[in-house]
């Protein structure tokens, strides 16, 4: 099976990719909890390298924003934007993630108790495409420096961004298995949530959120949802509102 981008200002075809199939989830899965094993031990490595991914991210941003714009139609200048803001995040967890995961001293019978945060293992990310590097991004940053690894599941519709940000993992140095990218549609999801992976995040709509929920659940993997967020806002009595729109 296969699955094709298509540039939404001229409907061209962009790219047909092959979805992976089960076993080659499982491999991924698998390589990336053995990444784990070394990964989650030393937060000063990963703050190494999550500052050298911030740099890959400024030196490669003008490509980087020509192919979330080719992919899914926002202006060049969101989509670098979009990638700037990126770069952002991977240095403001570097930077601040060894305060985040300290042990907190709390007050209880006993002689000392401490709340201690450790990594989970493989997350499982399934993404949008509104923003193809942040939504992907602004969950690996904090994830990564905590000490877990990542699977992530793009839209389909951005499949070329969700490559990309695997590159530049690899650019940065980033041992093998401590981001991955699948490349699939819907399919690939169910299969994904069952396998070895120790939690799952999904931003999307409502009714797919209740499905990843649902499986999640079943099998009692911690899971993050995003669902069918909106943008409320006030509108002033003098607004004119056929100008605005």
């Amino acid at each position: 099976m296969t699955l094709r981008t298509i540039n939404p200002t001229t409907e061209e075809i962009i790219a047909e990719y092959d979805i992976i199939n089960k076993e080659k989830i499982l491999e991924a899965v698998k390589k990336s909890k053995i990444a784990f094993a070394d990964w989650k031990k030393d937060i000063k490595k990963r703050t190494h390298f999550t500052h050298i991914l911030a740099q890959e991210l400024r030196k490669n941003k003008s490509e980087l924003a020509r192919v979330a714009t080719r992919e899914m139609g926002k202006p060049l200048k969101e989509s670098l934007s979009e990638v700037e803001k990126c770069a952002w995040a991977m240095e403001f967890y570097a930077d601040n993630s060894d305060i985040f995961l300290h042990d907190e001293a709390i007050n209880t019978d006993a002689r000392k108790s401490v709340v201690s945060f450790e990594p989970l293992g493989v997350i499982a990310s399934i993404m949008p495409w509104n923003f193809p590097y942040w939504q992907a991004l602004r969950f690996a940053a904090p994830s990564l420096m905590a000490g877990n690894t990542i699977v992530l599941k793009p839209a389909s519709a951005t499949m070329q961004c969700g490559i990309e940000i695997e590159n530049l993992f690899r650019k940065a140095g980033f041992q093998d298995g401590v981001f991955q990218t699948l490349v699939g549609d819907s399919s690939i999801v169910e299969p994904l949530i069952d396998s070895d992976v120790s939690a799952v995040t999904f931003t999307g709509s409502t009714s797919v959120g209740i499905k990843v929920a649902q499986r999640s659940s079943s099998h009692l993997k911690k899971c993050v949802l995003e669902l069918g967020g909106s943008d409320p806002f006030i509108i002033c009595n003098d607004a004119d509102i056929e100008k605005a729109s």
